[in-house]
């Protein structure tokens, strides 16, 4: 038997990044479940915010995990996600952006491990520097 379930998503930013970026896919992809947004403000107790990324993440795992995506490696707020590493079925991603979202939004029937993948390769590729890429497209063009 195939397993049905989703991987679920937890954004976790400063202040309300998680919560903004997750809104513009909803605008996007329309209504999205099994996912939410964490923030991490200065007056926060750290043992709160694992509390609440630990409730979160055991809310969401219908079965295939979560997926725990951060704003950026070495941040509170990816510090306080990988406490739950080895102890519930999650995975890590830093430097969330748009693209890498709406690519996990699309691909969460895979296996955590192939959506996680499939996050970072969907980021990375987001990130363009635009007006160099299309002088470089313009000169091969060209040539």
């Amino acid at each position: 038997m195939e397993n049905t379930a989703q991987v679920g998503i937890i954004i976790v930013s400063h202040l309300d990044y998680g919560a903004s970026i997750l809104r513009t896919a909803e605008f996007i992809l329309g209504p999205l479940s099994d996912c939410c947004s964490i923030s991490v403000e200065l007056s926060d107790q750290v043992a709160d915010t694992v509390r609440r990324l630990d409730d979160a993440a055991k809310l969401l795992d219908k079965g295939a995990g979560v997926i725990i995506l951060t704003d950026m490696f070495g941040g509170t707020p990816t510090n306080l996600a990988l406490a739950l590493l080895g102890k519930l079925n999650v995975e890590v991603v830093t430097g969330v952006n748009l693209p890498m979202l709406m690519k996990v939004f699309t691909e969460r029937d895979k296996s955590l491990e192939e959506v996680a993948r499939q996050a970072h390769e969907a980021g990375t590729k987001g990130i363009v520097v635009a007006g160099s890429m299309l002088r470089n497209k313009t000169k091969a063009n060209e040539g």
